[in-house]
C-alpha cells in the first residue's frame, strides 16, 4: 500500500515504492526513504496509480469539494462556452488566450462553478487581485480569501498576487484542487514558477490576453499550466463582442534645431556602443551598457546621451502640440495617455493638468483617479505602464501612445484597454512617432499583430 503526502510543496511517496517506479516526475529521496515529485504532478500520479490499480492513500489532498450558487450570472458567449469545453476536453488543465475586454474572467466564474473545488486565484497586482475579489463575493455570495498586500486569511476561494503566491505555496499548495492564473504570461518570470510547481491543484487555468514572451518561456506554460486549449485574436471578436476600433499612425516631425540635438547625442551613444560592439538586442546587450558606462568619463557621457536621444523623441514639442489637438478634438470622449517611462508621464500631467497614475501612485489614490474616470470627473488620465493590463477601465474609449517600448505585447495590452464593449461605441488608438528616429523601428516592432493588420 502506497501513502501520498503533500510536504512543502512536493509530493511524497511513502511504502512499497518498487512498485511505483513509473510514476511521472517521482525520483528516489534518499534521504526521506520515498520517491518525491514536485506537486504539479499530483494528479498524473494518482492517474498513473489508478491505471496500474496500485493500491493507495491519499493524504495529499486537503482541499474541500464545494457547493457553490452562482448569485449573478449571465448568458456565455459563443467562444466563452466554446473555450470551457474546449479547456474540459483537456481534462480541466490549460491556457486560454482571449483579448482584453473578452470576458477572461466570465470564463473562470464558469470553470470555477463547474468544478466546485477551493480556488486559488492568482494575479500580478494588487488591483487585479481586488477585481478578483469583488468578482468572487458579488458572484457566489460567500467570503473570499486574500493573501497578499499585509493581509493572509484563507478562505475556500482565494485571491492572491504572484509575489505571495511563489513565497506561500509550499504550505498552500494542498488546499485548493483548482488555480487560475490570470495574466499567465507572467508565470515563467523567475521565481514565480514555483507556484504552480508547488501547488497540486489537478485543475489548472491560465489566463491571458498575449501570450508569447520574448524569451520564450511561454513554452514553459505546457508544464506549468497545460497547453493552450483555445484562443482567439483581437480582430476575430470586434465588432460583435469588442468595440470595433481604428489605428492611426501620426508622423512627428523635429525642427531643425531639434534635429541637430538629436542626431548629435545619438551619435555619441551609438558610437560607444559601436566601439564596444555592444548589441543592444541582446537580452544582455542593455546590462552590458550600464555596467560599460559606468566605468569612464566617456561611458558617463554615452548615458547621459542615450538619455537625451530618448527625451527628445519622447517629449518632442510638436508631439506635445499634436498631443494639445487631440485632447481638444477627443474633449467628449475618455482617453488614456501612455508613456513609455515616468518622466514622460508626470511631465504631460502637468503639462495638461490631468491625473497620472505610475508605480509610484499610492493605491488609495490611483482608485480615487480610476473612480472619478469611471465617473467622467476627469475626461483623460496619464500613465506610464500601470494600466497595460488587467485594470478595468470600460469607460475608455480613446488611446493615444506618446512613447512605448517595442514589445508587442504592450502595444496589444494598451489597444485592449479601450475595446470594451458600449452601445455605438468606435475606439480610436493614437500612436505619436517621431520621424527619423529610433521610435520608428520601435514601432514596427510593436505593431507585429494581427490587430494591426
Amino acid at each position: 500500500m502506497l501513502t501520498l503526502r503533500f510536504v512543502s510543496g512536493s509530493i511524497e511517496i511513502h511504502g512499497d515504492v518498487a512498485s511505483a517506479i513509473a510514476l511521472p516526475g517521482a525520483a528516489r529521496d534518499d534521504r526521506s526513504g520515498c520517491l518525491r515529485a514536485p506537486a504539479v504532478a499530483y494528479a498524473a500520479i494518482v492517474r498513473a496509480l489508478t491505471r496500474q490499480k496500485v493500491p493507495f492513500v491519499d493524504e495529499a489532498r486537503h482541499y474541500e469539494t464545494l457547493a457553490l450558487t452562482v448569485r449573478a450570472s449571465r448568458d456565455p458567449r459563443p467562444y466563452q462556452t466554446e473555450a470551457l469545453d474546449a479547456w474540459r476536453a483537456a481534462q480541466g488543465r490549460g491556457v486560454v488566450v482571449l483579448p482584453t475586454g473578452a470576458g477572461k474572467s466570465h470564463l473562470a466564474v464558469m470553470a470555477i462553478s463547474e468544478k466546485q473545488r477551493a480556488t486559488l486565484v492568482v494575479a500580478p497586482t494588487l488591483d487585479l487581485v481586488r477585481q478578483w475579489y469583488d468578482l468572487l463575493g458579488s458572484t457566489f455570495g460567500q467570503p473570499v480569501g486574500l493573501v497578499g498586500g499585509g493581509e493572509h486569511r484563507v478562505e475556500t476561494l482565494t485571491v492572491t498576487t504572484y509575489d505571495s503566491a511563489h513565497l506561500h505555496m509550499d504550505h498552500l499548495g494542498s488546499r485548493f484542487g483548482f488555480v487560475i492564473f490570470d495574466e499567465c504570461h507572467h508565470l515563467p518570470s523567475g521565481a514565480y514558477a514555483h507556484a504552480a510547481l508547488a501547488c497540486l491543484a489537478p485543475f489548472r487555468m491560465g489566463l491571458s490576453a498575449t501570450l508569447e514572451r520574448t524569451d520564450g518561456r511561454d513554452a514553459n506554460l505546457v508544464g506549468l499550466i497545460g497547453p493552450t486549449v483555445y484562443r482567439k485574436e483581437i480582430g476575430e471578436l470586434a465588432g460583435e463582442y469588442l468595440a470595433s476600433y481604428d489605428t492611426e499612425t501620426i508622423a512627428i516631425s523635429f525642427s531643425p534645431e531639434e534635429r541637430a540635438a538629436y542626431d548629435e547625442a545619438r551619435g555619441i551613444y551609438r558610437g560607444f556602443i559601436q566601439k564596444h560592439h555592444i548589441r543592444m538586442g541582446d537580452p544582455a546587450g542593455w546590462g552590458t551598457f550600464i555596467r560599460l558606462s559606468a566605468g569612464s568619463a566617456e561611458g558617463q557621457e554615452a548615458m547621459r546621451a542615450y538619455r537625451r536621444q530618448r527625451e527628445l523623441a519622447f517629449t518632442a514639442p510638436a508631439k506635445m502640440q499634436y498631443l494639445s489637438v487631440l485632447l481638444k478634438e477627443h474633449r467628449h470622449d475618455q482617453i488614456i495617455i501612455f508613456t513609455q517611462d515616468n518622466a514622460s508621464a508626470y511631465r504631460i500631467a502637468s503639462d495638461f493638468l490631468l491625473p497620472v497614475i505610475t508605480h509610484q501612485t499610492k493605491v488609495r489614490e490611483r482608485s480615487h483617479i480610476l473612480k472619478g474616470f469611471t465617473a467622467r470627473t476627469y475626461g483623460a488620465i496619464v500613465t506610464s505602464k500601470v494600466l497595460n493590463e488587467g485594470v478595468d477601465v470600460p469607460e475608455a474609449s480613446v488611446a493615444i501612445i506618446v512613447s512605448g517600448s517595442g514589445s508587442v505585447r504592450e502595444h496589444v495590452q494598451r489597444l485592449g484597454r479601450i475595446l470594451r464593449q458600449g452601445e455605438g461605441k468606435q475606439a480610436l488608438l493614437y500612436e505619436l512617432v517621431t520621424e527619423a528616429t529610433a521610435e520608428g523601428y520601435v514601432s514596427e516592432r510593436r505593431r507585429d499583430h494581427d490587430a494591426y493588420r
